[in-house]
């Protein structure tokens, strides 16, 4: 539509003041696209968990419709506190409660609905299991955030979508006014279908009180969203990683984030848990395709009927932690005996808030790691710089045996982390090539491991 002549004409007077000199505005390029600051600090977490627990625990089902009655809930013996160190045990950094699915029931006494764990039998009616958590994890130096479903199929006010939106509104207040800062909002579209919901309003309310909260959502779910789905709950990321993407021409920094529960296919607590409780070996899988490829691993915990995690998955959890810590523990890359200038040594001095400027004289950008003697070694790890944007569009991995360098990895995204997993080999010198980049490379971290010494 034209714009109305009082408004059209002064804007071309003023063009035709300035000239033709007058630079057109910049069209987005992918390369220019930098992270904030906030998220720069929520990509370091790696590792978060979001908790499952409600009606659903107690009625053995995923999905509620709204008609449990609140009297269901009545776990026994709620420890938040276990919830927090079974979780830190696997070298989770941040924790994000379900406040309330998709049935609508509310885990703290909102003054919005009577459908809640005020209308329950747990603590007589006064228990405030979000209030429980957050504090719980702050004691135990995690970070805390909430999933506030939008889809609600207990609430009559759903049906008008204005009225729901006020609903909906009031509750997010509560959240966001009453439990400290949050470290992520997570939006799930789910069940939804076509429904449109007022996000923009939501969003600029939550910036109010929390103008530092990353907000999780689908990329087809809200545009102005600070992180982005995987798009399946395997956990993994099986494509090139680039943390900016396009939405119809409008760019935007969104890490991926990657959901999976650490049962198959079971959000919640079911009878059969200890059936469908993962591997330790799934579990790495899962963190090497997902941390290791740049994205945040956000691991499903379900506390059962008692309102604990169980012991099955309290034990698999130190399991899986134990494994990280024993297979990327040990940097072999800090034992190079030498032979790189002062700003190559800050990729491998063990400190990812210091970086090697890869230089920009034309030719191939290169950093070798020498060993004293031939050592074994299966992965690396490389950590890019991204205060200013992702840069690195291709690079390689290589070893040097025989004579020659003999290339393991070869991709093009490194990212936040990029893990690359090969067959095991001996050498004393391996080496990172960056082949091709959009602008200036920094490099914080490139680490050699030996996974398989651990297996």
């Amino acid at each position: 539509m034209a714009k109305p002549p009082s408004v059209l004409a002064p804007a071309l007077f003023l063009l035709a003041l300035l000239g033709p000199s007058t630079p057109a505005p910049a069209a987005q390029n992918f390369a220019d696209i930098k992270p904030s600051p906030q998220q720069l600090q929520w990509q370091n977490l790696e590792m978060g968990a979001i908790i499952h627990f409600g009606t659903n625990t107690f009625l053995d089902r995923e999905w509620g419709d709204g008609t449990a009655s609140p009297g269901v809930f009545q776990p026994s013996d709620v420890d938040t506190d276990q919830w927090m160190q079974a979780a830190k045990a696997a070298g989770i950094r941040y924790v994000v409660l379900v406040a309330k699915h998709h049935d609508g029931f509310a885990l703290w006494p909102t003054k919005q609905t009577d459908y809640s764990v005020k209308s329950s039998p747990w603590l007589q009616g006064k228990g405030d299991l979000v209030r429980m958590a957050a504090d719980s994890a702050r004691k135990y130096g995690l970070g805390f955030g909430v999933y506030l479903s939008p889809w609600d199929r207990h609430d009559p006010r759903y049906a008008n979508p204005q009225e729901y939106d006020k609903f909906y509104l009031a509750e997010l207040d509560e959240l966001a006014t009453g439990y400290g800062q949050l470290e992520e909002f997570w939006l799930d579209g789910a069940g939804s279908g076509n429904r449109k919901y007022d996000f923009d309003s939501i969003l600029d309310d939550l910036r109010v009180y929390q103008p530092n909260t990353m907000v999780f959502a689908d990329t087809a779910l809200y545009k102005y969203a600070d992180l982005r789905w995987a798009g399946t709950e395997s956990g993994k990321v099986d494509y090139e990683n680039w943390n900016v993407i396009d939405r119809a021409g409008y760019l935007r920094w969104r890490p991926v984030e990657a959901d999976t529960p650490l049962h198959r296919d079971q959000w919640f607590w079911h009878p059969n848990s200890d059936a469908t409780l993962k591997s330790v070996d799934e579990l790495m899988d899962t963190y090497d395709q997902t941390v290791g490829r740049g994205a945040q691993l956000m691991l499903g915990l379900a506390p059962d009927r008692t309102g604990r995690i169980p012991a099955a998955d309290v034990a698999r959890l130190a399991e899986f932690g134990a494994r990280i810590r024993a297979v990327y523990g040990d940097n072999l890359a800090l034992r190079q005996t030498g032979g790189m200038d002062s700003g190559e040594q800050r990729a491998v001095d063990g400190d990812p808030d210091t970086y090697w400027a890869a230089p920009t004289d034309g030719g191939i950008p290169t950093l070798t790691v020498t060993f004293a003697r031939p050592t074994g070694f299966d992965r690396v790890s490389t950590l890019e710089r991204l205060d200013d944007g992702q840069h690195v569009e291709e690079y390689s991995i290589e070893y040097f045996a025989d004579g020659e360098w003999r290339q393991v990895a070869h991709a093009q995204a490194i990212g936040h982390r990029k893990i690359d997993i090969f067959p095991a080999v001996t050498a004393r010198r391996v080496r990172l090539r960056i082949l091709r980049a959009n602008g200036p490379v920094g490099i914080r971290e490139f680490q050699v491991f030996n996974g398989t010494a651990v297996r």
